[in-house]
């Protein structure tokens, strides 16, 4: 499969519950162009002949750019809250529902890296009412990795005096993959999850930390 091929079905599995099909093409010239111009600069012109449409076609089915953002957030962080809620629901000891929940955040950040960055780095351009929304989101999501931490913590598995401020550096440390990571770079998004996960449960003092990878 070419690169362009494998590009549209990122996209088709990225946003397959957009429907129509013209609102999911808007979406994804949406991400597309906020993440290569910022939200602010932007344009509904620029999001419409991305997507190969007038910019009238395009209120169709999204009346404000702000609109189009708070969809595309909605999506990635519905999905953030899935993968944590996973990890922390699944089977097992602290040391390995982190390691998973770890592992596949970054993993998605690096896959996802391009609606990843947008996701993470345009909330302030939402409205008082979606960022709310997104906000409640976000902390959903870093309650359930607490709590995973947490119970490492209680039974001694983790050394973490700061469960808040630990929370806080782990969900950090991934969600910066989506500002450096390229698709043209050493690493792909199977590594880095694989490196992050250990490099965290170094972070924690939980055993199975083992070295990976490659430099640069």
């Amino acid at each position: 499969m070419g690169a362009a091929a494998e590009q549209a079905a990122e996209e088709r599995e990225e946003w397959g519950g957009v429907t129509p099909d013209a609102a999911r093409r808007l979406v994804s010239a949406a991400v597309e162009a906020f993440a290569e111009r910022g939200y602010h600069a932007t344009t509904t012109r620029d999001i419409a002949g991305r997507a190969g449409m007038s910019p009238a076609a395009l209120y169709i089915h999204y009346k404000t750019k702000e609109e189009l953002l708070y969809r595309i957030s909605g999506i990635g962080h519905e999905k953030a809250l899935r993968i944590m809620g996973a990890a922390a629901e699944a089977e097992g000891s602290a040391t390995e529902r982190l390691r998973d929940a770890v592992r596949t955040f970054a993993r998605w950040h690096a896959e996802h890296h391009t609606t990843a960055r947008v996701i993470q780095y345009e909330l302030q351009a939402l409205s008082p009412e979606h960022y709310t929304e997104i906000a409640d989101l976000r902390r959903r999501t870093d309650r359930l990795l607490r709590q995973i931490i947490q119970d490492g913590a209680d039974s001694g598995e983790f050394r973490a005096d700061d469960v808040p401020g630990t929370t806080l550096a782990v969900l950090s440390l991934c969600v910066d993959v989506a500002r450096w990571f390229s698709s043209d770079g050493p690493r792909t998004p199977d590594e880095v999850g694989a490196l992050y996960a250990d490099l965290v449960l170094r972070m924690v003092g939980g055993p199975g930390g083992a070295a990976t990878g490659k430099s640069g």
